[in-house]
């Protein structure tokens, strides 16, 4: 996975303004129950072993020779050290070192072996359970250690007449809940996007953990100021908890197959990471032109729509940052009759913030 990429200006100023989550009585708990990302497969198996903040946790993730993924407490039990690479932890055949004291842990989280003694029974580490979807790893996070609720959908097709996944990260202040409530909120497509011809084009349907969307809307595509591309869009939204969105995506004219994650990942309560990962199906006989791509070959004009789609959505995210930043969330909103959705929407939350 690329790197991440630091919100804009707008993103990194607003960090700084947002409220103080724990000053603010009417916030929603930071960390809802649910499958959040951690990294690609690719990224693990690049870096060997990676640390992040996630969830309010300070965590470490590697592959083993296997293929086995451990997400894991960035904390050796033995006296404390932090094990990610920065501090000097390493993967080792397939088992994490300690920098400290050379404790050897597997993906399990037991520690296999020190340097100059038996491995103590009792060292392990709070490992994290962990589900994979076409090489993107998910982590579960459940209020006070309870095990998974539920589970991810199976994995879409995949195979060679897809391309390529393009990635985006953008960090900024905000909540899960917020930004995937935009699956339901049709009315904002309008008036923040511009995109034209808004619809429902089937009912909102709620069957557990999963929540499902689905809507059809136009815009057009400018580059550089110039309008390239007219799109005639019908989307699906599968919401699994809120921090897995995928999003499939048919546009008619061209006859074109694209799919969209958005996940959306807490990292300290106040700011979260927002993840986006697309995918278009090779096109190999568009139903009309496509602007400066027709005698392009197929794989390659595929590759440049996913480009094209990934900076599109992180356009609209960047547009949609500005708000999160600075809105505040109302328990009791007044809401319009259009907006029934999100009453829906809210309640299928619940779930998510077990005895709260």
């Amino acid at each position: 996975m690329r790197a991440v990429e630091q919100a804009s200006d707008v993103g990194r100023s607003a960090v700084s303004e947002s409220r103080t989550i724990d000053d603010d009585q009417s916030a929603l708990f930071p960390f809802p129950e649910g499958w959040y990302f951690v990294a690609t497969r690719r990224t693990l198996e690049m870096r060997k072993l990676i640390r992040r903040n996630w969830l309010g946790e300070c965590i470490v993730a590697w592959v083993n020779e296997t293929g086995e993924v451990c997400v894991a407490d960035a904390t050796c039990p033995h006296l404390g050290s932090d094990l990610g690479p920065e501090a000097g932890g390493r993967v080792r055949n397939g088992c994490l070192i300690c920098p400290f004291h050379g404790f050897e842990y597997d993906v399990t989280g037991k520690c296999v072996a020190t340097p100059y003694a038996p491995a103590p029974r009792s060292a392990k580490l709070k490992v994290f359970e962990t589900r994979e979807i076409l090489g993107l790893i998910f982590a579960w996070w459940g209020l006070d250690g309870r095990q998974a609720q539920w589970e991810l959908p199976a994995p879409p097709p995949g195979g060679t007449d897809w391309s390529n996944m393009e990635t985006q990260c953008v960090q900024f202040s905000g909540h899960p809940q917020e930004t995937t409530e935009n699956s339901v909120d049709l009315g904002h497509l309008r008036y923040v996007h511009g995109y034209d011809s808004v619809k429902r084009n089937g009912p909102v349907s709620v069957e557990g953990s999963k929540f499902t969307s689905s809507f059809d809307f136009k815009r057009t595509q400018a580059v550089a100021g110039i309008n390239i591309f007219n799109y005639d869009v019908s989307a699906v939204a599968h919401v699994h908890g809120l921090g897995y969105s995928f999003v499939e995506v048919h546009e008619r004219s061209i006859d074109m197959e694209s799919r969209l994650w958005v996940l959306a990942t807490p990292i300290d309560g106040k700011v979260i990471e927002m993840t986006l990962v697309s995918q278009v199906r090779h096109l190999l006989k568009p139903k009309r032109p496509i602007v400066g791509m027709r005698f392009l070959p197929s794989r390659l004009r595929t590759r440049i729509m996913n480009k094209i789609i990934i900076f599109s959505q992180r356009h609209d995210v960047m547009q949609d940052v500005v708000v999160w930043n600075r809105k505040q969330y109302l328990h009791r909103p007044v809401l319009c009759r259009s907006d029934g959705e999100i009453g829906k929407f809210r309640h299928y939350c619940r779930q998510f913030y077990p005895n709260r």
